[in-house]
């Protein structure tokens, strides 16, 4: 399998990737950070970093649909996605071809 790029980051594992999202319906999880630990169809389950107003908190559930996320690669390059890009089974996006629409 190919390294991870910004091109084909929707066709690659994204469990253990760090995340951001920068953008949601539900504005209280605008800005948060954290580690992806888990992906189903619609979810990704996130494990945030612990900060100084947050403290240790809970693993939490975004949908993806609803979002913008921004994950850091291994390469330590980031890469800003649209959720419903994810949207599907994990193991289904390997398949899956985005269109470029210009």
């Amino acid at each position: 399998m190919s390294p991870q790029t910004p091109e084909n980051i929707h066709q690659h594992e994204l469990i253990g990737l760090t995340i951001e999202i920068l953008s949601a319906t539900d504005k209280q999880r605008i800005g948060l950070k954290g580690l992806v630990i888990d992906e189903t169809k619609n979810l990704l389950v996130i494990e945030p970093f612990p900060t100084a107003t947050l403290g240790q908190r809970q693993r939490i559930k975004v949908p993806k649909k609803d979002c913008i996320f921004r994950f850091t690669l291994p390469s330590g390059e980031q890469v800003d996605v649209e959720g419903w890009v994810l949207k599907g089974q994990p193991e289904n996006r390997l398949k899956k071809s985005i269109r470029k629409r210009w």
